[in-house]
């Protein structure tokens, strides 16, 4: 009798990883060129230049060190709102609420700065005290959407869509009742943290502290969801349900903390915001970043690292929004334009995952 050798199902394993690796890579990258191609066609609709515009963003996002560090600087919360999207996704969850937790986490920073700041506290803790405020309270939000999903049946996608325009209904009420500063006339505002109490850029750069930030939690919760039983239990749930509840696993803990940290990442997002960019809590805390980090993270494929260089590709995309209509003549929303062309032929590509031959090949065979 002939025994198989061990090291045919470990190479015949490692291939299959590689070619969903491969395949994982090829279906996004399609998906920005069969993009830039209907973008390009409807710039010649209008009579402008596909190439001027392309190489503008190139320009706008990349061409100088000024140009790299304001895409940079605009990718900070891009990957946080991304995570905020990834983190539910791989147990199967479809949370959109990241811009009103963001809003909330900011507004929550806010107002937990305004006695901190008054009473004279020092730096470092007013930071700590503002982050782990905007934390919790975004927390809290997004995983109040994550327990009516498992213990109520509610759909995640509504509930937290609900809850983001609850969240920026919220913001609106007390930046412009009970937070509201008296100075701020034209455009209601929370009172200003002042420049003592901004947070600086990293040295020898104009990026804010929060790029370093989401780096960091971006790789932390690589590990946490790649390298851990938590992580394992979160993917097998999000495999399916009755299995892992079948095995006894926690599906409605692993939910909810999922939700947690997910609205935890977007109300990190927020504390940058205000500490980092506006100073106080205002509407323009609602910019976008919540709905672009859902685009961020489908094109990583929910991949926590690869939220990086995606947000800082968008990043770059943002920042040469004003170059664009200066050079061009065309409005600054151009590039939002670009971003919903990119989000719908990215759901359509969905479907090339599994149906593309060449990455099925070592699947095929006989298993003797």
């Amino acid at each position: 009798m002939t025994v198989a050798s061990p090291s045919v199902p470990i190479h015949r394993a490692t291939s299959v990883r590689t070619l969903k690796l491969a395949e994982a890579i090829f279906v996004p990258v399609v998906a920005l060129i069969a993009s830039a191609l209907i973008f390009s066609l409807f710039l010649l609709v209008i009579g402008q230049s596909p190439l001027d515009f392309f190489a503008l963003i190139w320009t706008g996002g990349f061409g100088s060190s000024f140009s790299l560090q304001q895409s940079l600087q605009r990718a900070a919360p891009l990957i946080l709102t991304g995570l905020a999207f990834a983190i539910p996704a791989r147990i199967g969850l479809t949370i959109i609420g990241a811009e009103g937790a963001l809003v909330l986490g900011g507004l929550s920073a806010a107002a937990m700065a305004i006695p901190l700041v008054s009473g004279g506290a020092p730096v470092p803790i007013t930071w700590i005290f503002m982050a782990l405020a905007a934390m919790a309270a975004s927390g809290f939000w997004i995983g109040l959407a994550g327990w009516l999903r498992h213990y109520r049946g509610v759909n995640e996608t509504i509930s937290s869509l609900l809850l983001s325009y609850i969240a920026i209904a919220i913001m609106n009420f007390f930046v412009e009742g009970a937070l509201r500063d008296p100075a701020s006339a034209n455009k209601p505002s929370t009172m200003p943290i002042g420049d003592a109490y901004r947070i600086g850029a990293i040295p020898g750069t104009d990026v804010h502290w929060g790029f370093a930030a989401g780096i960091l939690a971006a790789i932390a919760l690589w590990v946490l969801m790649s390298r851990t039983t938590f992580g394992f239990a979160a993917r097998m749930t999000g495999g399916n349900v009755r299995a892992a509840q079948a095995q006894g696993l926690p599906v409605g803990f692993l939910m909810v903390t999922c939700c947690v940290i997910a609205g935890a990442c977007a109300g990190l997002a927020g504390f940058f915001e205000v500490a980092a960019i506006h100073g106080q809590a205002n509407a323009s805390l609602v910019a976008g970043y919540g709905f672009t980090g859902i685009l961020v993270a489908f094109l990583a494929r929910h991949n926590p690292l690869m939220v990086i260089p995606i947000a800082i590709l968008f990043g770059a995309l943002a920042a040469a929004g004003g170059l664009v209509q200066r050079r061009m003549g065309m409005p600054d929303a151009t590039v939002l334009v670009l971003q919903g062309i990119i989000f719908v032929v990215l759901l359509a590509s969905d479907t090339l995952y599994g149906r593309i031959k060449f990455f099925q090949a070592d699947l095929r065979g006989d298993r003797t």
